[in-house]
């Protein structure tokens, strides 16, 4: 998966899906306050960015070099020490990881106080044909109730959950992964109702976490 990640790297980096949305600016507003961070599965860097922009030291990791992370490593194996960073993000990442409980334990391991999560929300067994149609190495979408179990298998607290429609631009979501021809064409048949015109319409969840106090060694 990293190589093919590699050379999708440009594509995200340019992404006008990825670069902005108000789940972007939802992170920046959760971050405040923040000194450090760490931007898990960095993708097209935009988390990193905005979060720069705010005057936070972050760190950026992703498994594909490509990407050009600060680090390069797994969401499921961060190579940091315990409460290394005063939050830690991952944005429209998780759907990829392999195991996405061992994930959110390694983000609460390395964090002091905030986790930060979004993603795309499960939107139903249709969405999930069509997301793995359009991109093998999607995994799987997940429920709040799902995402509220990781959190609390990872010791974390629960203190916020927002949702958003995410609309995005249908042709250029199909070629950042290269699905095409019969494939695309049963994507769109999948997607049912989410497909407007030329926009698909996603579900996007947001999780802000706390790590309760005193969990961190000194």
């Amino acid at each position: 998966m990293t190589d093919v990640w590699s050379e999708r790297a440009e594509q995200y980096r340019t992404s006008d899906a990825h670069r902005e949305g108000p789940d972007l600016d939802l992170v920046v507003e959760w971050a405040a306050g923040a000194r450090t961070a760490l931007d898990v599965a960095t993708g097209g860097g935009h988390v990193a960015r905005r979060l720069r922009g705010a005057g936070l030291e972050v760190v950026s990791c992703d498994p594909a070099p490509g990407m050009q992370p600060d680090v390069v490593c797994r969401a499921e194996d961060l190579p940091f020490a315990e409460g290394s960073f005063d939050v830690v993000v991952t944005r429209v990442a998780a759907h990829h990881f392999a195991d996405v409980a061992a994930a959110v334990a390694e983000m609460a391991r390395v964090a002091a106080g905030t986790v930060i999560v979004v993603d795309n929300a499960f939107m139903g067994e249709d969405v999930e044909e069509a997301e793995r149609l359009r991109d093998p190495s999607h995994v799987r979408n997940y429920s709040e109730a799902e995402w509220r179990g990781f959190a609390e298998e990872a010791g974390l607290e629960v203190e916020d959950v927002r949702f958003f429609d995410k609309p995005i631009e249908l042709q250029p979501w199909l070629d950042r992964c290269g699905c095409e021809g019969e494939d695309a064409v049963r994507v769109c048949e999948l997607l049912g109702s989410r497909l407007r015109g030329d926009i698909v319409v996603l579900d996007r969840i947001a999780l802000h976490c706390r790590k309760p106090t005193g969990t961190v060694p000194a």
